[in-house]
């Protein structure tokens, strides 16, 4: 076989080993999706059927860009391999076996727009300050317990949870959840974690429809195997347990998404969990040049829970990793712009082959303003989807309902949207109906006499039910596109659009059509089987913005979450800084700075050719300039890859006008390069928390208080300032002199 010519010795021991457990251990640019690829359709060519064949990915783009690669080797078998997102398969699953839960078939997938819609209406039903309980929190709360598999039952009984909520002011938690569930399950609806949660409840409670899919799938196999959580473990452990024939793929040292629910002891147990495990290591880079290979292994050494490997290169050393010092997060933003340009004058080289990586995506704002000033394309990836545009959520809505006529969400977006004369107080009148009956909010409207007697909101309604039925029946008889088109035309939303002539309006009225543009050429694809308006809905649902395309020559600009499996030419990691990266949130624990570093190693294995790291002396936080301190990460980067001498200080201008030939990039004059992992001898040495180091609540801090703090020890509080949103406390602490701190994020601990 052909194919298996182009692997190195690792990467063909693990497509050829195809029985038992194994597990992938894949180095960043090591070639794992093409052993992946390799290992389908190398057990196809031995005669496996691609119907018992499950391989779950993190990313659709993922599965497509494997499916193809397969069908090159194997031809159009390829089409019948379950192969997709965890969320995609198991939404697949559950719409065959959906009964068994008590939904439809035809459920709508709530997105976070959505769910944090129904909990504010939830909050506001049970009369709880909105301001305590903030959507963000409780949904992040109640996303935490699904993905550990902790029912609304199991989380209003165990004390822990219970106490944990009452220390945060928020001892209703328990029971938001619990009607959250009752809401979602009366609106035929699951969100994205419901997906996975409900798969776990249908294995658990229904053997037989199990043992169906543990017999189908003979073979599992699940890229990027660190990002994995509880709830994905489970499912594909009773999945894989007939056979035994798992294969995971994944690297520790990129597992970044503990906030997320990730859980890394996934990977790093997975021996404990099939004893007769074989462990293959691909360690060798593809992607990089020797000094980004090296400086990354400098980095993520210094982590003390990960599986051992050793990531090594045959690429040319390439370039010394650049470091840009600047002034300010203006300056650093425009020395950036500047570099990049001068770059592709130098290199020939184009926009798309540079990408601009930070911690946060407030941090794009600066690098923005510069690029702009400079004439350079660029597109942020993470932004706002074109999925989540208000004129594409309306038409989305309106699809969506009639497909599932109990979905209140999409009935609350729709019922007065074009205007209607039904506005928020008879919406509200409706929702209590449905709520105080137990019904779906169809079943009031479509029977609007019964509940409301009769008047002006009951013709309206029942003019509204008749619209919803006639694209009830044209969505049974037509196809997507044909369904979308009537819907679009008779709903009056593309009427609405194209009379409103400003701008705004006509861009609106555009972003609609090339909604049923997709929609033409999802029904046009030969490829698709299902061309219905049910089956397009849930390839939208499970769609995400980073996977949006875009053919212009633009500079990539994202959060280095967001970069994870892509590569670039050119990188750039801006804000290098303590307390930005890593974050001043996760400097509570090792775990979460382990973390932290894994994201920095994560974004310097990104860079192929040339690496360049930036950090500001000063920065605008909180709406003030603050000092900022170079981040304990650049201490640990290995000299000998960086080319300290050539640090760019702040750019001058000469007075010859504002062409980029004027500019100027010299050394820095107040202060000599020094290498990176540079002793502060002004700094002292980190402080040692005490054994019995546990966080204060924020409430209970006062002015004349003891306090300690994880890094700079031991302090008195001077003073506590109320004003604006935030409390924060002026602090004079014992080694570090005085330090203004932000309580909430602040974690300190009240000295007896």
């Amino acid at each position: 076989m052909s194919y298996l010519d182009s692997l190195n010795n690792p990467q063909r021991e693990a497509v050829l080993h195809t029985e038992g457990p194994l597990m992938i251990i894949a180095g960043a640019g090591s070639g794992k999706t093409r052993v992946l690829t390799y290992r389908i359709a190398y057990l196809i060519n031995q005669g496996v059927e691609p119907f018992n064949i499950l391989s779950l990915t993190f990313t659709n783009k993922a599965a497509r860009e494997m499916r193809e690669r397969i069908e090159g080797v194997v031809g159009t078998e390829a089409r019948n391999l379950w192969m997709g997102t965890f969320h995609s398969i198991f939404a697949k699953i559950l719409r065959f076996e959906a009964e068994r839960l008590g939904f439809q078939s035809n459920f709508t997938i709530y997105d976070t727009e959505d769910s944090k819609s129904l909990l504010k209406s939830i909050i506001k039903d049970k009369k709880l300050d909105d301001k305590v309980y903030k959507v963000n929190a409780v949904l992040s709360r109640i996303s935490s317990a699904k993905n550990n598999l902790i029912s609304w039952q199991a989380y209003m009984n165990n004390p822990e949870l219970v106490m944990e909520d009452d220390a945060s002011r928020r001892p209703k938690i328990g029971e938001i959840y619990k009607t959250y569930r009752e809401r979602c399950f009366q609106a035929n609806a699951m969100d994205f974690d419901d997906l996975l949660f409900n798969t776990n409840v249908l294995f658990r409670d229904h053997l037989d429809v199990l043992n169906k899919y543990q017999r189908k799938f003979q073979y599992v196999l699940i890229d990027e195997f660190q990002d994995t959580n509880i709830s994905q473990y489970a499912i594909t452990r009773k999945l894989s347990a007939s056979y035994q024939n798992i294969a995971v793929v994944g690297d520790d040292a990129q597992s970044i998404y503990a906030f997320r629910g990730a859980n890394i002891q996934n990977i790093l147990n997975f021996e404990r969990d099939y004893p007769d495990l074989k462990t293959i290591k691909l360690e060798q880079n593809y992607r990089s040049s020797k000094n980004i290979v090296n400086a990354a292994n400098s980095v993520i050494k210094n982590n003390t829970k990960q599986l051992e490997k050793v990531v090594w290169t045959d690429n040319e050393a390439g370039s010394k990793i650049e470091l840009i010092k600047a002034v300010s997060d203006g300056e650093e933003g425009r020395l950036i712009a500047t570099s990049v340009f001068q770059e592709k004058m130098n290199s020939g080289l184009s926009n798309k082959d540079f990408a601009i990586l930070y911690r946060t995506n407030s941090q794009s704002r600066s690098i923005e303003e510069a690029l702009r000033g400079m004439n350079i394309k660029y597109k942020i990836i993470g932004g706002l989807s074109f999925y989540q545009r208000r004129e594409i959520k309306d038409l989305i809505a309106y699809l969506r309902f009639t497909i599932n006529p109990n979905d209140e969400e999409a009935f609350k977006r729709i019922i007065n949207y074009p205007k209607r004369g039904i506005g928020n107080t008879s919406v509200d009148k409706i929702v209590v109906k449905s709520v105080e009956n137990q019904v779906s909010v169809w079943e009031v409207v479509s029977n609007a006499k019964k509940y409301f007697g009769t008047g002006r909101l009951v013709t309206a309604l029942e003019a509204f039910t008749v619209l919803i039925k006639s694209f009830m029946l044209a969505v049974k008889n037509k196809d997507a596109f044909t369904a979308a088109t009537q819907i679009a035309k008779n709903s009056g939303i593309l009427r609405e659009l194209y009379d409103d002539k400003t701008i705004e309006g006509r861009v609106r009225y555009e972003n609609l059509q090339e909604l049923l543009n997709s929609i033409k050429a999802y029904v046009d694809n030969p490829e698709i089987e299902d061309k219905n308006l049910e089956a397009f809905l849930q390839e939208v649902a499970l769609y995400t913005s980073a996977e949006e395309k875009s053919d212009e020559d633009t500079v990539t600009l994202m959060t280095i979450h967001m970069s994870k499996g892509l590569e670039f030419e050119y990188v750039y990691i801006v804000g290098i800084e303590e307390d930005l990266f890593p974050s001043q949130l996760m400097l509570s624990s090792r775990a979460d700075l382990e973390e932290e570093r894994r994201l920095f190693y994560v974004a310097i294995t990104r860079a192929k050719r040339k690496l360049f790291l930036s950090y500001a002396l000063q920065r605008y936080r909180f709406g003030q300039l603050k000092p900022c301190e170079p981040s304990r990460f650049l201490d640990e980067l290995n000299p000998q890859y960086l080319n300290t001498a050539a640090t760019v200080a702040p750019k001058r201008f000469s007075t010859g006008g504002n062409s980029i030939m004027n500019t100027r990039m010299q050394p820095e004059k107040r202060q000599p390069a020094r290498p990176s992992n540079f002793k502060r001898v002004a700094v002292p040495k980190k402080h040692n928390a005490s054994p019995n180091f546990v966080p204060s609540e924020a409430s209970l801090l006062k002015a004349g208080m003891k306090v300690e703090h994880l890094k700079f020890g031991f302090g008195n509080i001077e003073s506590i300032d109320e004003s604006g949103s935030d409390r924060r406390a002026r602090i004079k602490f014992e080694n570090f002199g005085e330090k203004t701190l932000i309580l909430s994020f602040a974690k300190l601990m009240i000295c007896e």
